[in-house]
């Protein structure tokens, strides 16, 4: 029920969220491997990449990769916050009775490493149709994928079972440190909210305070790996199903600093926040409350 509840969450948070993941996504790959100054720039903050997607792509175009992105979440987000509240609920994190800051980094890497295999696929197929945009306003590498079950299906024919878990590389890396940074902060800044008393014992504005607290630290230890993650997982590919633009993570990591810069590596970081802050908030909110619930009356 662990796993079920934590997907749960983190479907409801993707929901209001995905809109900004396209955001996001687009804003990450505009003007990849190229110097400032040197290529047309489509999108200039989140704001205006918002307005200019829905304008010529439509309001559907902001809703691009939701049934991936859901299923991602469900896979990914149900595999890391269920196998994390399993190791918390058997003290693993605690030194005693307290949250142990090493114990619960940790406790979520390993919990996020486990995730983003489990959902590197879908994530593939998202970041292929989030990147789909009118040529106009294209950027990156464009595949004419028809959906979800078409992509998978032509990654699958062309590339083989392997190919599906391309770009893996870059997912572990993203998702363990995202998800340390996340659920260790979380843990902690609960306990911390819980004993200064600011708000009653139980009281789900405790949860969101945590949520807060953490989301800030996820975005500012997470976006250049979720930068890395993006163009690797939507790099051209050759005939054998190798990227033609980096060999892997740390090649793409090397080329982006060497050709952008560190700016380069924090490309989109107001659409991360935009995105990571709301769905880290919501989906830790979401999950703390339903088991809450559910093992209220369980």
């Amino acid at each position: 029920m662990d796993f079920v509840l934590g997907g749960v969450a983190a479907c409801g948070a993707c929901l209001f969220t995905n809109p900004l993941e396209v955001v996001k996504t687009r804003m990450q790959l505009q003007g990849e491997l190229k110097s400032r100054g040197t290529y047309q720039i489509h999108y200039r903050n989140v704001f205006h990449a918002f307005y200019t997607i829905g304008k010529i792509d439509g309001l559907a175009g902001l809703q691009k990769g939701l049934v991936p992105g859901l299923v991602y979440q469900m896979c990914m987000n149900g595999v890391r916050l269920g196998s994390y509240a399993i190791i918390e609920s058997l003290g693993y994190i605690h030194t005693d009775g307290r949250v142990s800051a090493a114990k619960s980094t940790v406790a979520g890497a390993v919990a996020g490493v486990v995730g983003a295999v489990m959902g590197s696929p879908i994530y593939l197929v998202k970041t292929h149709l989030q990147s789909q945009a009118t040529s106009s306003i294209a950027v990156g590498h464009q595949y004419k994928h028809r959906g979800m079950m078409h992509a998978l299906m032509d990654i699958h024919k062309q590339h083989g079972i392997l190919g599906l878990w391309r770009g893996a590389s870059a997912a572990v890396p993203r998702v363990s440190v995202g998800s340390a940074a996340q659920l260790s902060t979380f843990s902690a800044s609960k306990e911390l909210v819980t004993d200064l008393q600011v708000f009653s014992e139980g009281s789900w504005l405790i949860a969101l305070s945590a949520g807060m607290i953490s989301s800030v630290v996820v975005v500012s230890a997470m976006t250049p790996f979720d930068v890395i993650s993006t163009r690797l997982y939507n790099q051209p590919v050759d005939h054998l199903g190798k990227g033609i633009l980096y060999k892997g993570f740390a090649d793409c990591f090397s080329m982006t600093l060497k050709k952008e810069g560190m700016t380069g590596l924090y490309k989109g970081l107001g659409a991360s926040y935009f995105r990571l802050g709301p769905h880290t908030i919501l989906s830790l909110v979401l999950w703390n409350e339903l088991r809450t619930l559910y093992y209220s009356y369980s």
